[in-house]
């Protein structure tokens, strides 16, 4: 299977005190405002690093829903949260955070589809970072 999305960045200013918006193909994000403030303080807006913790959660998730399904269960509930840290001007580490509900699945077995997911995610395997989980079965 292959297919190509598309997402575009729009920066107007000097890198300090600019503001830039980004889109995306399917519209969801539409002129989002992102800035220098929303990257490195609190200011409202999104940021490159939030927004791959997006895609790593929700690609992760999507992945382990495969996994489990193949090995002849269904996830009722899959929650995962990305903590992307930014250190000396790279992501230097992105912990996943799994809590997941499985009828009828050992945790031996959850674990290991949870590494499974981890390692075969299409965006764990396209980033150069150390990616850690803690995986839950409840």
């Amino acid at each position: 299977m292959k297919f190509t999305r598309r997402a575009s960045a729009n920066w107007k200013g000097k890198g300090e005190d600019g503001l830039g918006t980004i889109s995306t193909q399917s519209g969801v994000l539409s002129e989002a405002k992102y800035s220098t403030d929303a990257r490195f303080a609190d200011a409202k807006g999104t940021n490159p690093e939030e927004l791959v913790g997006a895609a790593h959660a929700g690609c992760f998730s999507m992945k382990l829903a495969f996994v489990i399904n193949e090995k002849g269960f269904t996830a009722s509930n899959i929650d995962t949260e990305a903590k992307v840290t930014f250190e000396d001007g790279k992501i230097s580490n992105i912990h996943l955070k799994l809590s997941a509900s499985v009828e009828g699945m050992s945790d031996a077995d959850f674990q290991k589809a949870a590494k499974e997911a981890k390692e075969e995610c299409p965006i764990s395997k396209s980033l150069d970072t150390e990616i850690t989980l803690d995986a839950k079965l409840v």
